[in-house]
């Protein structure tokens, strides 16, 4: 019976947020879409041919992983943390909260709902492509392992700074000084195989580079990274993050006054 209840709550709260930006798609999936195509335009059609091959690849295909994954990770933190932080700002989370629901069960229902709309982004994201190049799955299965754990990792990301924030503005400072710069350095436009000895070892601290390159290696073939090295680093950070998540939600940090 408890069972059945915290199942019920779960598709709720899930259902919940996919209404929520599927309701306002025109902000929430198709501007990643527009943003992608940018991209696509300016550095894969006007500056890739410059550039030439990276990796046996023309430019355009082999930053196409990337940008793809630059989608997912932006939308699945983007939407939790708005999410869950409006939630906080009306007060609703305290219905939530009091409710006769597991702390996993909530974490779970917010989370999964950033993973649908980085999903769906990064389909959307994924069909634009198509309009600039060809795309072959080299190893479906990598691909959809590093999808899934890297858009669940970053809406734990955003539910944990959701929490500590205490105005709209808390909310942006992760995106804009942690979240954009590490993805422009996690290898999503080249290799870090172009970098110096010194910058090729400073960037393997960054998980956003295990990320891009594993799902890189599941479409091409290719990547700067040992893909088992990299499955284990984007688990440990799946684990850490739901950790730190249902402690924060345990402890009442930020919701409690």
């Amino acid at each position: 019976m408890r069972t059945r209840q915290n199942f019920i709550a779960f598709k709720t709260i899930l259902f919940k947020e996919m209404v929520r930006f599927t309701r306002i798609w025109v902000q929430t999936i198709l501007p990643p879409a527009i943003t992608m195509v940018l991209y696509f335009i300016i550095f894969g059609n006007l500056i890739g041919p410059r550039i030439g091959e990276m990796g046996g690849f023309d430019y355009m295909e082999y930053i196409v992983p990337g940008l793809i994954m630059m989608s997912i990770i932006t939308s699945s933190y983007a939407n939790v943390v708005s999410s869950f932080y409006s939630a906080k700002f009306q007060c609703s989370v305290e219905e939530v909260l009091v409710a006769p629901v597991p702390h996993y069960v909530i974490l779970l229902g917010y989370t999964l709902g950033g993973v649908a709309r980085g999903l769906i982004v990064g389909a959307l994201v994924t069909l634009v492509s198509l309009f600039f190049t060809d795309l072959y799955i080299h190893n479906l299965f990598i691909t959809a392992a590093v999808v899934v754990l890297t858009s669940v990792a970053f809406a734990l990301g955003g539910f944990i700074n959701a929490i500590f924030a205490k105005s709209f503005d808390d909310i942006s400072i992760v995106p804009t000084f942690v979240l954009t710069p590490l993805t422009y350095l996690g290898g999503v436009f080249y290799s870090i195989n172009l970098l110096p000895e010194f910058w090729q070892k400073a960037s393997l601290v960054n998980p956003i580079l295990y990320m891009v390159n594993a799902f890189r290696y599941g479409i091409l073939g290719v990547s700067d990274i040992n893909v088992g090295i990299a499955f284990v680093i984007i688990g440990l950070f799946v684990c850490i993050l739901f950790s730190i998540g249902i402690y924060l939600l345990h402890k009442g940090v930020g919701l409690r006054t």
